[in-house]
């Protein structure tokens, strides 16, 4: 007689995942200081006002995704369990609006203050996300939801 095991209670994740973007952007600040380097040459008014706009845009996209994980009934920290799935809102577009929205804040971010160590630190925060994060979600809503979260999964992208 064989049984199913029980899904894990959590995710396992063990670290908050905006920490991955605050220390990337940390790190790249402090990287600046030692080896300047700018995205553009000056600091062009643009840059600022796009560095505004795409970070108001991230952090209101990360959010509408809060408040879409807490209109589901679930919490939107992946440290605890989850309850339901949260299929609306920016959910219908990316599995992860979240943390695409940091990315988004954070790229913006290190836009409006032209400097590049910390522009690049965003692809390997999204890359540590993933790995320590998204791919421990990943496997427990598998688990917790199964065909449910499957065919969300096979419908809406990762990031957009």
């Amino acid at each position: 007689m064989s049984r199913e095991p029980a899904p894990a209670a959590t995710s396992g994740v063990k670290f908050p995942p905006p920490a991955f973007y605050a220390l990337g952007l940390g790190a790249g600040f402090l990287a600046r200081r030692w080896w300047p380097a700018s995205v553009w040459p000056g600091h062009p008014l643009a840059l600022r006002a796009l560095g505004i706009l795409g970070f108001l845009l991230g952090l209101g996209f990360a959010g509408w995704a809060v408040l879409t994980f807490r209109a589901a009934g679930t919490s939107p920290n992946p440290m605890r369990p989850t309850t339901s799935l949260a299929l609306d809102g920016p959910y219908r577009f990316s599995r992860n609006p979240m943390y695409l929205g940091l990315a988004v804040a954070s790229a913006s971010f290190a836009l409006f203050w032209n400097a590049l160590w910390p522009l690049l630190s965003v692809p390997v925060a999204m890359a540590l996300v993933w790995r320590f994060v998204i791919a421990r979600e990943e496997r427990y809503l598998a688990a917790k939801f199964g065909e449910e979260y499957l065919r969300y999964k096979d419908r809406v992208r990762r990031w957009i």
